[in-house]
């Protein structure tokens, strides 16, 4: 393992795409502008327009030059898209697969995409033992690669393996890509689930997670470099905590701590831009539950009209729509609490999608 990365902890060691119009103006509030729900970037969003005509060159060329050049943040990102897009519209990919077998890329989605298929199954942990080979195909297509190991951890927990397997597969992440944020989120997840229910090898104490999860977030941000997306672990972690609603309580301190490393990290990235959307829809969150609401419009602005499906599809069916609601409401509302339905999970989606069953939760 990478001497400078943070460890997991100990105890678990054997010792879619919509679009709300209007247009963006320089200077006008964000409240009445276009909002793009998971918009595609610049690179992506070729490659998804030819994969709609049935043409899967494109995308294979996205991968080949993610991965030539090292890209592993964008290169995870594009093939948990492309197998997204795949899941409804398998054509593109088929072909894709036949005309070539053992193109990594194509060996990559498609790993990702048999996770995918299976996740929200009831039979989820059986069914994924089905799912390793076609990961250990994608891992040997280019031994460099992390993006391969990220699925093996996310099919780790789907699977319920044992805390000696996930580490194994966590050390071999991580001498890949030592602050490859994706492998640090499927840990991150790993640890909440492997803390809040008693499998795999090692006993251990029940809801001990958000602390443990944070610990471990801390621990990581501080060895990355300033620029890492692994800066907003943390935040994520807190995240958690805030969701959950359960569990031993984490100090006030700690989670506006976490925040503030996720601001230093989305002041780096330029406005209104969908690469950092993802980790401003995340942070957004945690600064409205921590009644951060200076900070929480000034993202708002960051975020210009790039809203993502996560974490809003945690409370709402339609999470764009939320998202709006939400945005409107801190823009013209003023100071104060926003109410609780915007910012709760729904007990009619508890066994949907604010539940643990939905394929976007690994």
């Amino acid at each position: 393992m990478v001497g400078t990365m943070a460890s997991l902890p100990s105890f678990i060691r054997p010792t879619r795409m919509t679009k709300r119009s209007a247009h963006l103006v320089p200077g006008r509030s964000v409240a009445g502008d276009e909002a793009v729900l998971d918009a595609p970037d610049d690179r992506l969003s070729p490659a998804l327009v030819a994969a709609g005509r049935g043409d899967h060159e494109a995308a294979a060329c996205l991968l080949a030059a993610t991965r030539a050049a090292a890209a592993w943040e964008n290169h995870d990102r594009y093939v948990r898209r492309l197998a997204a897009f795949a899941r409804s519209r398998p054509e593109w990919f088929e072909a894709w697969r036949t005309t070539a077998p053992q193109d990594p890329g194509a060996l990559l989605v498609g790993a990702q995409l048999a996770v995918d298929r299976v996740w929200p199954s009831p039979a989820r942990a059986e069914l994924l033992r089905e799912v390793s080979p076609l990961i250990t195909a994608a891992a040997r297509a280019d031994d460099r690669d992390p993006v391969p190991w990220r699925i093996a951890l996310d099919h780790a927990r789907g699977s319920r393996a044992g805390h000696r397997y996930f580490e194994e597969l966590w050390a071999a992440a991580v001498r890949r890509a030592p602050h490859h944020y994706g492998c640090h989120v499927a840990a991150l997840r790993y640890l909440a689930d492997a803390c809040c229910v008693l499998w795999g090898d090692t006993p251990h104490t029940p809801r001990a997670s958000h602390r443990e999860c944070l610990d471990f977030a801390d621990r990581a941000a501080q060895d990355a470099p300033a620029d890492s997306l692994v800066q907003a672990l943390p935040a994520r972690a807190a995240l958690g905590f805030l969701t959950d609603g359960c569990g031993p309580e984490v100090p006030r301190a700690r989670l506006d701590a976490a925040a503030d490393r996720a601001l230093a990290l989305s002041a780096r990235f330029p406005v209104a831009d969908p690469w950092p959307a993802e980790i401003r829809n995340k942070l957004l969150y945690v600064l409205l539950r921590l009644d951060r609401w200076e900070d929480a419009r000034a993202q708002l602005r960051l975020i210009g009209p790039y809203a993502t499906s996560f974490p809003w599809d945690r409370f709402s069916d339609d999470p764009l729509g939320h998202f709006l609601q939400l945005r409107e409401h801190l823009l013209t509302a003023g100071p104060g609490p926003v109410p609780a339905g915007l910012l709760t999970r729904s007990p009619a989606l508890l066994g949907g999608h604010g539940g643990h069953a939905r394929a976007e939760d690994h």
